[in-house]
């Protein structure tokens, strides 16, 4: 049976507010508004941080929801963010093509589980009920480590027309460097497979 849960709890609701922080972060990127994006994204920075340690401190706040809301809110920042770079001429299109198109896989294989592991019928009422869950993602270490260094390139590339270093060639090892680690994240997902994820009834993905 699918397991009901209450979604409104405190790390969801700052994941959801990294979501809603994100286009506006984008806009002032392409506006070269970079002191104040670089704020912002350390306040996002934050609310990353803090739902983390929530979920892990209280128990009553740790959801399964919040194990593919995190990673979502994540990847919608980070892809809006390299998006934008990328326009800034920050990021070079080929890194920013690897992260999304990584992401929009790991994305559509979120969606195929969800439909996978909601028991018949499957309806649209059902499939976005956040109350009604029915599995558990269990990220990899090397996509955790992948997502560190990502947000790393993020703050770097921010960073760099404020504190005058856009040629550094530090920088430009970073891209090398979050290549591999999207590449790798990528590749540990279609290799471990269902053990990222953990069903949480009796309809387990086929």
């Amino acid at each position: 049976m699918p397991l009901y849960e209450n979604p409104w709890t405190i790390p969801n609701l700052l994941c959801v507010c990294r979501i809603l922080l994100a286009p506006f972060l984008g806009h002032l990127i392409i506006q070269q508004k970079f002191h104040l994006s670089l704020a912002l994204f350390a306040l996002a920075g934050a609310t990353d941080l803090l739902d983390g340690y929530i979920a892990r401190t209280w128990p009553t706040q740790k959801s399964a929801l919040g194990s593919a809301l995190d990673p979502l809110a994540d990847k919608i920042l980070i892809s809006i963010l390299y998006v934008s770079l990328t326009y800034a001429e920050l990021i070079p299109a080929p890194l920013t093509a690897l992260v999304i198109f990584r992401d929009i896989g790991l994305i559509a294989a979120v969606f195929w589980v969800r439909y996978k592991t909601v028991p018949p019928p499957v309806t649209l009422t059902k499939f976005f009920n956040p109350c009604y869950t029915t599995a558990q993602l269990k990220p990899t270490l090397i996509s955790k480590i992948n997502t560190a260094i990502q947000l790393c390139l993020v703050a770097a590339s921010l960073a760099a027309p404020v504190f005058q270093y856009t040629d550094s060639i530090l920088l430009q090892c970073l891209w090398y460097i979050t290549a591999v680690t999207t590449t790798a994240s990528g590749y540990s997902y279609w290799h471990y497979g269902r053990k990222t994820v953990q069903v949480l009834n009796t309809r387990s993905p086929s």
